[in-house]
């Protein structure tokens, strides 16, 4: 995944292609050919610095759509690799795709419509033409796992894949604090009310920018009641009658481990 690159020998790269990081097949770390990495770096349509790691200047770079990789390479989705590497390298590699994001989608001033430019002493955009400054932008979201006794509510979503279920989550709006949007889309998602919203921890989540603000609650009151739009389907589980659920490295499947080690 790490890569070196660009005639600085201590940097580390992570690239990309589109939506695709690049990988060494089964391996976590990336190392190329100097050869090879001229002829990538002659591709590179678009570049950021991220930071030190490891006493090491980071960067993220993207490669034109047309680059052809060596058959040593895959190109991963980024998704596929949760769970499945580090946490602190699966975190980089998320922050890197989430900057390659925000890099992209903003090459013109949304103020007055000129062409960007990156500011030289900070992670930002610069219109030359007004004056505006974008930075990254990171859209919060809660994610909510609600028990009554030894249960679990879990729900099915419209884009879930065939019997998978997880723990209720949705965007923050303007103007609202995080355990006012838990209580809100609960209500708006499955029709309870629910009490005792204590906060559990953070995550985040580049797909494409979002962070993930954990929390767990207490059913209150009401039925379920689902929109058939977002929710096709929600119910009350047990440890023992667990259904499909998200893979391990997601906030989801660590609140629902919770449930498992603390109400099963």
């Amino acid at each position: 995944m790490f890569c070196k690159v660009d005639g600085d020998a201590t940097a580390y790269w992570l690239l990309f292609r589109g939506n695709k990081i690049l990988t060494i097949k089964d391996k976590v770390q990336l190392t190329l050919s100097d050869l090879e990495l001229h002829k990538l770096s002659e591709k590179l349509v678009r570049r950021q610095y991220l930071g030190q790691v490891e006493g090491h200047s980071c960067y993220v770079a993207e490669l034109s759509p047309d680059t052809v990789v060596s058959e040593a390479i895959t190109l991963n989705n980024l998704r596929r690799l949760l769970g499945q590497i580090p946490e602190d390298l699966f975190f980089l590699a998320g922050k890197a795709s989430q900057i390659l994001h925000w890099d992209r989608t903003h090459q013109f001033c949304g103020q007055c419509g000129a062409h960007t430019e990156n500011k030289i002493d900070e992670l930002a955009k610069l219109c030359p033409s007004c004056g505006f400054v974008n930075y990254p932008r990171i859209s919060p979201a809660i994610i909510v796992a609600i028990t009554r006794e030894r249960e679990i509510l879990l729900a099915k979503g419209s884009r879930f894949q065939a019997g998978f279920y997880s723990v209720l989550a949705g965007f923050v709006e303007p103007g609202e604090t995080f355990e006012e949007c838990v209580q809100r889309e609960v209500r708006e998602e499955v029709g309870l009310e629910v009490k005792n919203v204590n906060y559990f921890g953070s995550q985040p989540w580049p797909f494409p920018d979002s962070l993930m603000v954990g929390f767990t609650a207490e059913y209150a009151s009401g039925d379920i009641t689902i929109d058939n739009k977002e929710i096709l389907d929600a119910g009350w589980f047990t440890v023992e009658q667990l259904p499909l659920i998200p893979g391990i490295g997601s906030i989801a499947r660590s609140l629902i481990d919770w449930f498992v080690k603390h109400k099963g």
